[in-house]
């Protein structure tokens, strides 16, 4: 029975080990860029090539998980990462039309504070014509005001809102 018992443990270290070595994450193919130089990273796909230059997305990324402490936003960085996947595959950026969708404690990290570790990355893709629109039915439960936003913040009624009025406008929903 011992030896049983035995052979069982060492079967499940390996198993272990072996799901251990399966699932670790190489990251060295990715990179930043080209429109989004410190973050976005992404990595090339053989066999792809390009996307055709013709090519037009409007994308609506739906965000509700708050950046982890000392970290910017994983929702708000997927955004980045399709517009630099996509212009580095042959997209125009200006075929690209990304809005980033916020709510529930998400809010925070919009808001015009020191220690908001998102900031930085959300001015740059401001700066690039990405959307930011925030929930205002979030927003009113958290106490945050259109005034406590990072500048170029929008605000609408609700995420149901403005998702519905991005579907009337052509955006389909990233269900990542």
């Amino acid at each position: 029975m011992k030896m049983m018992a035995l052979k069982v443990m060492a079967m499940s270290a390996v198993a272990a080990l072996l799901a251990t070595t399966a699932s670790a994450q190489d990251m060295s193919a990715f990179k930043t860029g080209p429109v989004f130089a410190q973050f976005g990273p992404h990595a090339p796909v053989e066999g792809i090539g390009e996307v055709p230059g013709d090519t037009e997305f409007s994308i609506a990324f739906d965000v509700a998980k708050p950046a982890d402490e000392g970290a910017r936003n994983r929702g708000f960085e997927s955004a980045a990462r399709f517009i630099n996947m996509h212009v580095a595959h042959g997209v125009p950026e200006e075929n690209i039309r990304i809005a980033v969708v916020v709510h529930g404690k998400a809010v925070n990290d919009l808001l015009a504070k020191p220690d908001n570790t998102s900031a930085d990355m959300v001015q740059v893709m401001l700066g690039e014509g990405v959307r930011f629109i925030v929930c205002g039915q979030s927003a009113a439960a958290y106490g945050v005001t259109q005034d406590d936003l990072l500048p170029g913040v929008e605000m609408a009624l609700s995420a149901m809102t403005a998702h519905a009025l991005l579907q009337q406008r052509g955006y389909t929903v990233n269900p990542f």
